[in-house]
């Protein structure tokens, strides 16, 4: 086959790769726009209800659960959980430069610390509770679909008060259940309410838009998370023996 012919052929390969994933990825958006709105009648397991979250936001219209087995303590799976840093994986620096092009982000100039708790805190999120060693729980109001979204964490009286029609109320989780001595499942939730009909249009264009990548970001977290806590709990089984 000709330098040419090898050319054309690979040419004719990505254009049909580039295809399939602009079908996927239209499936998927679409299915987020139809699904807008329907969590609440979600049942999930007693294993995945979050009582916190179920205090702190009963009312949401998005929700992304997502969990992974772990052969290791929930408190080192924990702690692994909080300190992992998204932009250690390809896949999730991908999503994020393509929401900056996609929206127009300014670039940022100032450096973030290492660690996803570290980063969101900085970028202005709120600790809204916390179960040492167990799960945490973030939260702001914000209008995500601003090229430069700005997170405004506030104390949990205020942001369980807050009702302005503008903006939408976020909460995640970080968290890691004890199933026996040596082993743990590590689970993330987010859930998100739109505040007025204002806010829930744009947000709801705006997540049908991106869902996918965000779904892409969470389900990138738990790989590392599972490696990198199985890794540290076998360093302190060998340091003992």
């Amino acid at each position: 086959m000709s330098v040419k012919s090898k050319v054309r052929t690979a040419a004719k390969w990505l254009a049909g790769a580039a295809a399939v994933g602009a079908a996927v990825y239209g499936t998927q958006a679409g299915a987020a726009w139809l699904r807008y709105g329907i969590p609440n009648r979600e049942d999930p397991s007693s294993e995945d209800k979050d009582l916190i979250l179920n205090a702190l936001l009963p009312g949401y219209e998005i929700v992304e659960r997502h969990s992974i087995a772990v052969d290791a303590p929930f408190d080192i799976t924990f702690q692994t959980a909080c300190e992992i840093d998204l932009e250690d994986s390809r896949l999730s620096r991908a999503v994020f430069r393509a929401r900056e092009r996609l929206l127009g982000t300014t670039p940022r100039d100032n450096l973030l610390p290492r660690g996803i708790l570290a980063q969101t805190k900085a970028l202005g999120w709120a600790t809204l509770a916390e179960v040492p060693h167990h799960e945490i729980v973030m939260g702001a109001v914000t209008q995500p679909w601003l090229a430069d979204v700005v997170f405004r964490g506030l104390p949990l009286d205020e942001f369980l008060a807050f009702d302005d029609p503008a903006y939408v109320k976020i909460v995640w989780t970080l968290r890691a259940d004890r199933v026996t001595a040596t082993t743990s499942v590590f689970r993330t939730e987010t859930r998100a309410l739109a505040c007025g009909p204002e806010a829930r249009a744009k947000f709801r264009r705006y997540w049908s838009l991106v869902s996918p990548g965000i779904a892409l970001i969470r389900l990138t977290l738990l790989k590392p998370v599972k490696q990198e806590a199985e890794r540290r709990f076998a360093a302190t089984a060998d340091r003992t023996v």
